[in-house]
């Protein structure tokens, strides 16, 4: 059997360890070992929701962001299991709700490649082309190498999220090119595409959401989220708005589920007139 080891990101500002991170792990605990650590306190009995789905939780507030808590999870798995017993290891974050669909054929598209890096986005457009590091997959060619080590371990608190960007994950795929590693992934997505272009990435049957398309684009991209949640199934997408309202407010995502293309157009250029002035 394929023995794959997830290293898993996840934060609340609440310290709450939400059904939709639950669900999150659950579904991954299925296809390998789940180490998860979180970028925030938390209690014994919010953590023990995750307990039968890992073999190691932990939530401290570091300030690092998910690859602060990639380093972590990373620094556990290497002093307490034996890493090359892995044919994959995932740096997973939970700046996602998903996955929205069964897991295994993006696993077999992924790891029945040739190439030694991949994920399930591939960013297009910008400066460079990088592996978004909310999901990123590598074989023991990346995760045992000197340099996949010094990388992750060398990750320290940087003044914001676009310094982590730029130093991590872009740094990321800059180490994978300057090592010749062949990289790749299952969706090619334009600039920010993967934030506005949630209802046609759905109907591709990409098994994940962006959380920050909630609050784009003044809340014009609702229509589009609120189609993808009346396609799922009604425990996930319970789980989802659950989750959604405990971060946003019941308010706000009742306000933002609107499928009046009215109210959608005028919040759209509300957001346009915001941008120019």
């Amino acid at each position: 059997m394929t023995k794959r080891l997830f290293l898993i990101a996840g934060y609340d500002k609440n310290g709450h360890v939400n059904s939709a991170f639950v669900h999150m792990v659950h579904s991954l605990s299925e296809y390998g070992d789940c180490v998860v650590v979180m970028d925030n306190e938390s209690t014994k009995s919010e953590l023990k929701k995750l307990n039968s789905y890992c073999i190691y939780v932990d939530a401290t507030r570091h300030g690092e962001y998910d690859f602060g808590s990639y380093k972590r999870a990373y620094k556990w798995a290497k002093k307490n299991l034996n890493l090359s017993d892995y044919d994959f290891v995932y740096m997973v974050n939970d700046s996602v709700y998903g996955p929205l669909f069964d897991m295994n054929e993006y696993f077999q598209k992924m790891e029945y490649s040739k190439n030694d890096a991949f994920g399930m986005v591939r960013k297009t457009g910008g400066k460079s082309e990088h592996i978004q590091s909310w999901f990123i997959g590598m074989r023991p060619s990346v995760f045992l190498s000197e340099w996949f080590d010094e990388f992750i371990m060398s990750v320290k608190k940087q003044p914001n999220k676009a310094a982590v960007a730029t130093i991590y994950e872009n740094g990321f795929t800059e180490r994978l090119n300057a090592h010749n590693i062949k990289w790749d992934c299952v969706y090619h997505v334009h600039n920010r595409g993967v934030y506005n272009k949630v209802k046609k990435l759905f109907k591709q049957k990409m098994p994940f959401i962006k959380k920050l398309a909630f609050t784009r684009h003044n809340g014009s991209l609702g229509a589009q989220i609120a189609y993808v949640l009346n396609n799922l199934p009604d425990n996930l997408r319970n789980d989802i708005f659950n989750s959604a309202c405990d971060v946003y407010g019941k308010e706000y995502m009742h306000w933002l589920l609107t499928k009046n293309p009215i109210k959608i157009f005028f919040r759209y250029v509300k957001y346009i007139i915001t941008r120019i002035f």
